[in-house]
């Protein structure tokens, strides 16, 4: 998959908001099976464009391994199976000519925990840009990309500074920063403030707000008053037993827009959930 095809559909044009070409991933019959034990299964969801999807589910419901399938990190795991179609911007991410590197620097990943490099903040930002090949302005790159990640008051007078003297809300907008260095279409975000204070989580809030007009962001969270209060969308996950042998499988309960999702969901799992406020993790 060469590195200039299938660009985003034009944002200064949008189509009506479900149509085909504002469909950023199309997930159709998805499963994934870690050797013979079955994760999630029979998965199909939209996401749509410059939105925020939250994924929420107890744990062991499979929204973490649903996400890690958009933008194929699970091929980073050797038992791992994927089943079903994934379609980004209408090409099968699953495709044996999609090159998955170039996908992941479309697909942006934000972790649970920060993850910042051991060192300079400058560094970190410009770790990926460096790598994919940019040596003209990458100081504006740096730059940029922390002033969208509303680090660059606090940073800019200490780029050479190693990011592990940082807060952990400041190196969890650095991890978002040094994602968003290399211009992805999608930030994907797994528990992004379950390791962060209140204040923290308030400031990643207010970024993922204040940036989805650039982005599409994809967040599996197990806070319900975080998914209601961001997001646009969100898809329910559970875990059932399936079969004699009472193994637990994931699958997708119900998906909708968020106001639908908690004030009037159409499953009675949902709205059981919803009004729990459970804090279930995910695995």
């Amino acid at each position: 998959m060469a590195d200039d095809d299938h660009q985003p559909p034009d944002a200064d044009n949008p189509p009506d908001q479900w149509s085909k070409a504002n469909r950023v991933f199309e997930l159709s019959g998805l499963g994934v099976r870690y050797g013979t034990v079955a994760a999630i299964s029979d998965v199909d969801l939209d996401i749509g464009e410059r939105e925020i999807t939250a994924f929420i589910g107890p744990s062991g419901c499979g929204k973490s391994t649903v996400l890690r399938c958009l933008n194929r990190m699970n091929d980073l795991i050797d038992s791992a199976v994927v089943e079903g179609t994934v379609l980004y911007h209408g090409v099968d991410l699953y495709d044996p000519l999609v090159d998955p590197v170039v996908i992941r620097r479309r697909i942006g990943m934000v972790f649970q925990k920060p993850n910042p490099f051991p060192s300079s903040i400058y560094d970190n930002v410009a770790y990926g840009p460096r790598i994919a090949g940019v040596k003209d302005k990458l100081d504006d790159v740096v730059e940029g990309s922390l002033m969208r990640a509303g680090l660059w008051d606090e940073a800019k007078d200490r780029l050479d500074v190693s990011a592990l003297e940082m807060s952990g809300g400041q190196q969890q907008r650095l991890c978002i920063a040094r994602a968003i260095a290399l211009n992805p279409d999608v930030l994907l975000m797994d528990e992004p403030c379950s390791a962060l204070d209140p204040v923290a989580t308030g400031r990643i809030e207010e970024l993922m707000q204040e940036i989805k007009n650039d982005y599409t962001i994809v967040i599996v969270t197990h806070d319900m008053a975080q998914a209601e209060r961001i997001s646009d969308r969100t898809a329910f996950f559970m875990a059932g037993i399936q079969g004699p042998t009472g193994q637990r499988r994931g699958e997708l309960v119900e998906f909708d827009d968020t106001e639908v999702m908690f004030s009037n969901p159409a499953d009675e799992r949902t709205n059981a959930y919803v009004r729990s406020g459970s804090p279930g993790r995910d695995t």
